[in-house]
C-alpha cells in the first residue's frame, strides 16, 4: 500500500477493525465514520491520527472526504442487528438493512482499490421485506445477489467467506461473513488460519480473559433469587465440568492470564487455603440461557439444582472451581474455558463467572466423620455434592457468581489491555453499558489484521513487510 493511498473505516465503532488495520499496515485509518458519538469518542481516544466524522454515513461525501487522494482500503461494518438471527421474528428496518449500499456509493465515487465488508452470516439472506416488515422467504438472498452484481459491474472481483475469530488468534468463537472486493487485478487472498488443532498455535481460551482476583458473591445471599432456569443451567454445568470432570486444570488467581495444564509443575502455584494464596483448581464452563420471568426455586437438593442449605463461607475454602454462565443463548449446558469464549453481543452484560467453593473432605474419624458427616462445619443437609479432584475428595460449600467486566470482554474480542475503554465522555466516565455495546459491535482486531495483511499487502509488498 502506498503512502498516498487513504484508509477509510466506515461504521468505525470503537475501533476494532482500525486496530487490526494498524497492526497489518503500520498505520491506522485516515478517515473514520460513525453516527454514534460515544463510539467516535472511544475511537478517537485510541486512534487520534484519524479524521473523525461523527455523523450518518450517508451524510459524508466521498469526494469531499478524500480530497482527490486515492483510497487503498475501505473497511465497512454496517449495522447487523436486522440480519442477525438473534432478532427472532420481530419486524426489521429496511433502512438499517440497506446500510451496506454505502459500499456501492463509495465504489462509484472514489473507486477504493480494496473493499472489505464484515457482517453476520445471515447477511447472505438479504432480500426484500414483505408487507409485515419481515423478510420475504420466497425472495431470500435476492438483494444480496444484486449488491454483489453492482460491485462487479463497477469493475470489482468479489468473493465472500465465513471466518471464525478464534482461528486467527482471538479467544472467541465469533463467526462473521467477510466480503472482499478489489479492482486492481490482484487476486483476492483468504488468510490461512493460524490457531487451532493441527495449526501453528493452539486456540486462545476464555480462561486467559478472566480477572481471577475479582471475588464472586454467593448466589445464596442475593436479595433477588436467580431464575429457575439459571439455577438449573449452573447446576448442569457444575455436574459436567466440576463433579464429573476427570482433569480440572490449574489457573493462577493473580498476575497471569495463562491457564497452565495440570501436567505442569505444581510448585508454580499453590492451592487456595484462605491464607492469600494465588492459585486455584479450576474446571470451567460456558452456559447459555434466555431470561425467564419465573422466580427461582432455591430449595432443590439434587445435583440438578443448587441447594440453599449450603452455609459454609469462602474463608473455609481450599479449592475454587470457576465457571462462566452466559445469560442469553440457547445451549443448556456449559462450555470449557479451555475453548474460546462464545460470541459477545452488543445488547448488554450477559456473561457471568460462577465459582464453586470446595472444602476438603476427610473420610476418617480423626479428621471428622465419614461420607454422611463431611466436616464439623457442615451438616448432612449442607453437603451439595462430593467432588473428587486428582484423587482427593471435596464438597461444594458455596457457589458464587459475578458479571464479567468490560475489560474481560474486550480481551475475548482480541483487544490488548493497553486499549483504552474507560474514557471520559461528556465530562463523565463512559458507562459500562456503552463499553459493552461497542465491544459487542466491534470487529475482532486479529481477524481484521489477517485479512488486511493478506490483501492490501499484495501491492506495496515491501512496505507491508517493513510494517509487520
Amino acid at each position: 500500500m502506498t503512502a498516498r493511498e487513504l484508509i477509510v473505516d466506515s461504521f468505525a465503532g470503537g475501533g476494532g477493525a482500525s486496530l487490526g488495520i494498524s497492526w497489518a499496515l503500520g498505520r491506522g485509518p485516515d478517515i473514520a465514520i460513525n453516527h454514534d458519538r460515544e463510539a467516535i469518542a472511544l475511537h478517537a481516544a485510541n486512534h487520534p491520527e484519524s479524521r473523525h466524522y461523527a455523523e450518518d454515513v450517508w451524510e459524508v461525501d466521498p469526494r469531499e472526504a478524500t480530497q482527490g487522494r486515492p483510497v487503498g482500503l475501505m473497511w465497512l461494518s454496517p449495522d447487523c442487528r436486522h440480519f442477525s438471527k438473534a432478532k427472532g421474528g420481530r419486524p426489521v428496518s429496511p433502512r438499517v438493512r440497506g446500510l451496506a449500499w454505502i459500499a456501492v456509493r463509495w465504489a462509484k465515487a472514489v473507486q477504493p482499490r480494496v473493499i472489505v465488508l464484515e457482517n453476520v452470516e445471515e447477511f447472505q439472506t438479504w432480500g426484500p421485506l414483505g408487507p409485515d416488515d419481515r423478510p420475504c422467504k420466497e425472495r431470500k438472498g435476492r438483494t444480496f445477489k444484486a449488491f454483489v452484481t453492482r460491485l462487479r459491474n463497477l469493475g470489482y472481483e468479489v468473493e465472500w467467506r465465513e471466518l471464525r475469530a478464534c482461528d486467527y488468534g482471538a479467544p472467541t468463537i465469533r463467526k462473521r461473513l467477510f466480503i472482499i472486493a478489489r479492482r486492481d487485478g490482484e487476486p483476492i487472498v483468504w488468510p490461512t488460519p493460524t490457531h487451532g488443532k493441527g495449526r501453528p498455535h493452539a486456540w486462545r481460551t476464555a480462561a486467559e480473559c478472566i480477572e481471577w482476583a475479582i471475588p464472586c458473591p454467593s448466589i445464596f445471599d442475593r436479595k433477588r433469587p436467580l431464575r429457575e432456569k439459571t439455577l438449573k443451567r449452573i447446576a448442569r454445568g457444575l455436574r459436567k465440568f466440576v463433579t464429573s470432570s476427570p482433569r480440572p486444570f490449574i489457573v493462577p488467581m493473580q498476575h497471569e492470564h495463562r491457564a497452565p495444564s495440570v501436567d505442569e509443575p505444581l510448585q508454580t502455584i499453590t492451592t487456595v487455603t484462605g491464607h492469600g494464596s494465588q492459585g486455584a483448581l479450576v474446571a470451567a464452563f460456558l452456559a447459555k440461557h434466555y431470561g425467564e420471568k419465573s422466580p427461582g426455586d432455591t430449595k432443590a437438593v439434587s445435583i440438578e439444582e443448587p441447594a440453599p442449605t449450603i452455609t459454609a463461607r469462602a474463608t473455609q475454602v481450599q479449592v475454587v472451581t470457576s465457571n462462566l454462565v452466559e445469560l442469553r443463548g440457547t445451549a443448556p449446558h456449559g462450555q470449557s474455558v479451555e475453548d474460546p469464549l462464545h460470541t459477545i453481543s452488543a445488547g448488554g452484560l450477559h456473561h457471568a463467572e460462577v465459582r464453586a467453593f470446595l472444602v476438603a473432605y476427610y473420610g476418617n474419624e480423626r479428621d471428622g466423620g465419614d461420607l454422611f458427616d463431611p466436616m464439623r462445619t457442615l451438616s448432612t443437609r449442607d453437603r451439595f455434592a462430593l467432588v473428587t479432584v486428582e484423587g482427593h475428595e471435596y464438597v461444594i460449600a458455596d457457589i458464587g457468581m459475578r458479571m464479567l467486566v468490560p475489560r474481560e470482554l474486550y480481551r475475548a474480542q482480541g483487544f490488548p489491555d493497553s486499549y483504552r475503554i474507560d474514557i471520559p465522555y461528556n465530562g463523565k466516565p463512559m458507562t459500562k453499558t456503552a463499553q459493552v455495546r461497542m465491544c459487542g459491535n466491534s470487529v475482532c482486531p486479529p481477524l481484521a489484521e489477517a485479512i488486511v495483511r493478506a490483501n492490501v499487502c499484495t501491492s506495496g509488498v515491501r512496505a507491508c513487510r517493513r510494517s509487520a
